[in-house]
């Protein structure tokens, strides 16, 4: 573990008491992590310091540590995160509109936007075009504090924030600041389920959500495609009315929403479109081929393409909510390992899960 120079503190300029030092494994390229400690700045106007409880791993940072992706180095990866408000200087808002307190458990947007550029003003935030990244900042970035594998993360002005109610466990709320809230852009984008034939292609964390969601939206059949046989019946238990491997097995459908990033499997997907239908596309985060599809077969059949990409701050609440209304419903805790130790993040990084999509980690362990 290494050291980092340390530089002056006001604790006076915040509300809470802020530590000295936090540790943040940090990602160094390839399958390099390092856990390091960093001194923590004096908080600016409107800036958040959190402790971390619990961080889980996206599939997202391990394609980013495989090379599928790429992101600036060295940087603190992890972007599904809870913690607790330690410090926090002036006035902050959640996306409820609720002011911040010292002590209440958070999570936060993936996603920083400006608010002023034409992308923000037209309600695309997600696509802002001075994008910040919460667990894809550089260290030399101005927000270096900006990952969950750390001990504390620094929420810069205008952060998204979203209040977990204490009924909700770190498993369930971790994901919601990535996994679950994805799931309800896309649930949005596809429109009214109700009564529809949903097909989910792939049943990783987001697959398995988008089946408990298209499910308590009432469809009136949710089919499930995934290779894995594990996923498979894990989808039978999270709204899917049925599970196959092979698309061919779906049958004729009328929305079509895409987790697995496979273009093969996108391609057949489409081809089950019924008159009217939608597809929306969200796993294809990684370069897997061209689609190829016909525009006489699109404008026929009155089919509508969409891609979604990350999500906007009203689908943090709407996650939580989601998560607290179908706590009971869907076993929910099971799509997330016991956490393991920071020093552990490494290890997790570079292994493929099993049945159960998320490692977590819970850095003041």
């Amino acid at each position: 573990m290494t050291r980092a120079g340390a530089q002056p503190r006001d604790p006076a300029t915040t509300d809470g008491i802020a530590p000295a030092e936090t540790v943040a494994a940090v990602w160094r390229g390839g399958d390099r992590v390092d856990l390091e400690v960093f001194p923590v700045p004096p908080l600016a106007d409107g800036e958040v310091l959190v402790s971390v409880d619990l961080a889980t791993v996206c599939g997202s940072d391990r394609h980013t540590v495989s090379g599928r992706r790429v992101q600036p180095r060295p940087s603190i990866l992890g972007h599904e995160t809870v913690g607790a408000v330690l410090a926090k200087r002036g006035r902050v808002r959640t996306v409820d509109g609720h002011e911040l307190r010292i002590g209440q458990r958070v999570i936060w947007s993936v996603t920083l936007p400006c608010g002023n550029c034409d992308r923000c003003r037209a309600g695309i935030t997600a696509k802002c075009r001075h994008l910040q990244k919460a667990g894809h900042e550089a260290l030399g970035s101005g927000w270096p504090l900006s990952g969950g594998y750390a001990q504390h993360v620094l929420l810069p002005p205008g952060m998204p924030i979203a209040a977990v109610g204490s009924g909700l466990p770190d498993e369930l709320a971790a994901p919601a600041a990535c996994a679950t809230a994805t799931v309800m852009a896309v649930i949005e984008r596809a429109g009214e389920l109700r009564g529809r034939r949903v097909a989910v292609i792939g049943a990783g964390m987001l697959g398995l959500t988008a089946a408990a969601a298209t499910a308590s939206a009432g469809a009136a059949a949710v089919t499930a495609i995934d290779v894995s046989a594990g996923r498979r019946v894990l989808a039978e238990r999270f709204g899917a009315t049925r599970a196959v491997a092979d698309l061919a097995d779906a049958g004729e459908i009328d929305a079509l929403l895409e987790f697995s990033g496979s273009t093969a499997a996108l391609q057949q997907g489409l081809r089950l479109l019924d008159i009217g239908g939608i597809a929306v596309l969200a796993g294809a985060v990684a370069p897997d081929g061209t689609l190829e599809i016909s525009p006489e077969f699109i404008v026929r059949s009155h089919l509508s393409v969409r891609g979604q990409h990350n999500y906007e701050p009203r689908h943090l609440g709407a996650a939580l909510r989601f998560l607290e209304e179908t706590a009971h419903t869907y076993p929910w805790a099971e799509l997330v390992a016991a956490p393991r130790p920071l020093s552990e993040i490494r290890e997790l990084l570079v292994t493929t899960p099993g049945p159960t999509p998320r490692y977590s980690v819970a850095p003041a362990r």
